[in-house]
């Protein structure tokens, strides 16, 4: 296990934490929680060595191994994806070499008595257990399954990794880590660059993961599902619970209120002694009473309620001039990347004042067709027209990533501003937290979520009337969501999002279009209403489900020649368990639901008789579905 004891990090005169003592255990699953700033990412590169604490020590067993993601891609020199990964192994490969030596010695030696020879056995068996340890069978399927579960196809392993965006070179780099299999593995946003069915993968694997972790991420399920720790940084101080995020937050609130309760009525306490002090010292008989008094003053341990750390983004998209009516308009437009289409005979139209979401899985083009709308990338075929007068500002997914790491923020800002808002430019950071010595900081020394908020401060820059915000929410806390989305939902212009975070687009926008097998489908309203129309209740659902989308217009049904009685027959009871089994995949998630929210109110102590009435009815009628499917098996 990892000791951190009294651990104490200043950066100028600002702390980051302060006296803060942990420790990692075996098979610990630590979520890293806080505002962006707070110094996560700081106290990762402390634990890996990277940087040192002015107060306090770190402890370790000898032979404790970190794997460590950071949001900064290294360098990937092999020449292909399947070779880069496989240099995970290359503590392996020296630990077998150096083994092959040591058993060498051992028997060609005689000198069994001496210490050195005892040494010697004892390294034998410190390498041989670090090679157990490190489970060296099986290396080419273990990177197979790790490489296919992150994502990556069998035909890319012989490609080279920089044929590869950003995203995909930080899933080569996380392959790399779960292959070396450390003792403590930490993560710095690991879900940022992974759809819905690698980030499931993970999960999954994680649950089975011999070691400890450590996450940071804004992640809410992700964090759900994996941690069963949840370590807060706030206000240079560490809170922790021994819970998962969501219940991390009901403690966090419990807690504060009791803090609350107790200073209250210790602060009644105070005022009461007080009067009392002031009633008897004017008594000479009562001196000596009110002399005690104080002393009882003094001896007091005052109770303080910590502070939250209410600081938070305040800003506003600047309005340029009116578009026309008209902003988007798209004919049997198609993308393909070489011989691999994107998408094809593709048709929509955007409004000026819409908001729209841009959703589906990795790979669909969500982002590709966002490019394609801001002019930054090509497309092969059909028509794309951009309205008259119209301004687009475009927030690229991995702008962050490219910024002028030598420049602090201020230099940035000042040398990409027009003449015009130069001035402004202090005001702008401010308002995006960058206030006073901050703004001078090193975009270099930036977590991620800082150089979110650059990029963000950066398009206040050019007043506009259209914004494309692609994942804007990756790294951002979940404070700093609320204050994007309030912002985008204030905006007189046209928007369109691309995001994979429920959250965030639920009630944001007016129009989904759904990217999927190459074919973009427009539904009305926002991401609520199209996981109604699609019947499940989140992207993982609809990203998992098996099923086509029903309502697609361009794709035709198959049906069986009239004349074959037995097969229509067949296919209309297939069909009906189909709808059956989607109805009992839906009851059983709205049965869980309940059954969380009973035991929710049950550690609170409560009970709601509604809800159990209703859990009650919901189970009769999945006993009826399932009475129902089970007949038509027969």
């Amino acid at each position: 296990m990892l000791q951190a004891q009294n651990l104490s990090i200043i950066f100028g005169s600002r702390i980051l934490f302060d006296n803060v003592t942990f420790t990692i255990q075996p098979r610990d699953r630590i979520g890293l929680v806080g505002r962006n700033g707070v110094g996560k990412s700081t106290l990762l590169k402390a634990l890996n060595g990277e940087i040192s604490a002015q107060e306090g020590t770190i402890s370790k067993p000898g032979g404790y191994t970190i794997g460590f993601l950071k949001q900064e891609i290294r360098g990937q020199n092999e020449p292909t994806v399947w070779l880069e990964a496989q240099t995970a192994f290359k503590e392996i490969n020296v630990l077998q070499e150096e083994l092959e030596k040591v058993q060498h010695q051992l028997e060609t030696r005689t000198d069994y008595d001496t210490d050195d020879y005892m040494n010697l056995s004892q390294l034998f068996c410190d390498l041989n257990d670090r090679l157990v340890h490190l489970d060296i069978d099986d290396k080419d399927k273990k990177t197979e399954l790790v490489l296919l579960g992150l994502g990556y196809q069998r035909e890319d392993f012989e490609k080279s990794p920089s044929t590869f965006s950003g995203g995909w070179a930080m899933r080569l780099e996380l392959s790399k880590l779960l292959l070396q299999n450390p003792d403590l593995l930490m993560l710095d946003e690991p879900t940022n660059h992974l759809d819905i069915e690698s980030i499931i993968w993970l999960e999954e694997f994680f649950q089975k993961y011999e070691g400890a972790i450590v996450l940071v991420s804004h992640d809410k399920t992700f964090l759900d599902n994996v941690c069963n720790k949840t370590i807060e940084l706030e206000l240079g101080k560490m809170y922790e619970y021994k819970a998962n995020y969501s219940k991390y937050l009901i403690l966090k609130e419990e807690r504060r209120e009791k803090q609350l309760q107790t200073f209250k009525n210790q602060q009644d306490q105070i005022k009461q002694i007080e009067r009392n002090i002031e009633r008897f010292k004017a008594k000479a008989s009562k001196a000596s009473m009110a002399q005690s008094l104080v002393k009882k003053l003094d001896r007091m341990d005052i109770v303080e309620v910590e502070q939250d750390d209410v600081r938070s983004m305040r800003f506003q998209f600047p309005m340029g001039q009116q578009s026309g009516k008209v902003v988007v308009t798209a004919k049997n437009l198609a993308k393909s990347y070489g011989v691999k289409p994107v998408f094809h005979d593709v048709n929509l139209e955007i409004e000026r004042g819409d908001k729209v979401a841009f959703i589906g899985k990795n790979g669909m083009g969500k982002t590709t067709m966002a490019k394609i709308i801001a002019k930054e990338l090509d497309y092969n075929s059909g028509n794309l027209e951009i309205g008259h007068n119209v301004n687009i500002a475009f927030f690229a997914q991995h702008h962050a990533e490219h910024l002028p790491k030598e420049l602090t923020i201020l230099q940035y800002m000042e040398d990409t501003a027009p003449n015009d808002i130069r001035a402004q430019v202090r005001n702008i950071l401010g308002a995006f937290m960058f206030s006073g010595d901050d703004a001078t900081k090193k975009i270099s020394v930036l977590s991620g979520g800082e150089r979110a908020r650059v990029c963000l401060a950066h398009l206040l820059l050019n007043p506009s009337n259209v914004l494309i915000l692609d994942e804007p929410t990756n790294h951002l806390d979940l404070r700093a969501k609320d204050v994007l989305k309030d912002a985008i939902s204030k905006y007189p212009g046209t928007v369109i999002v691309v995001s994979h975070d429920r959250d965030f687009l639920v009630g944001l926008t007016e129009k989904t279009f759904e990217f999927k097998d190459g074919v973009v489908q427009e539904h009305v309203g926002d991401v609520e209403a199209f996981f109604e129309e699609r019947r499940v209740a989140n992207f993982r659902e609809v990203e998992l489900s098996p099923q086509a989308t029903t309502n697609n217009p361009q794709k035709k049904e198959v049906t069986a020649p009239a004349n074959k009685v037995d097969d229509k027959e067949a296919k209309r009871i297939k069909n009906q368990i189909s709808k059956l089994e989607e109805e009992i995949g839906i009851k059983e998630f709205d049965i869980k639901k309940l059954e969380e929210k009973i035991e929710a109110l049950s550690e609170d102590g409560k009970y709601d008789e509604q809800i159990v009435l209703q859990l009650g009815t919901e189970k009769k009628a999945l006993e009826k579905l399932m009475q129902d499917w089970e007949s038509l098996q027969r």
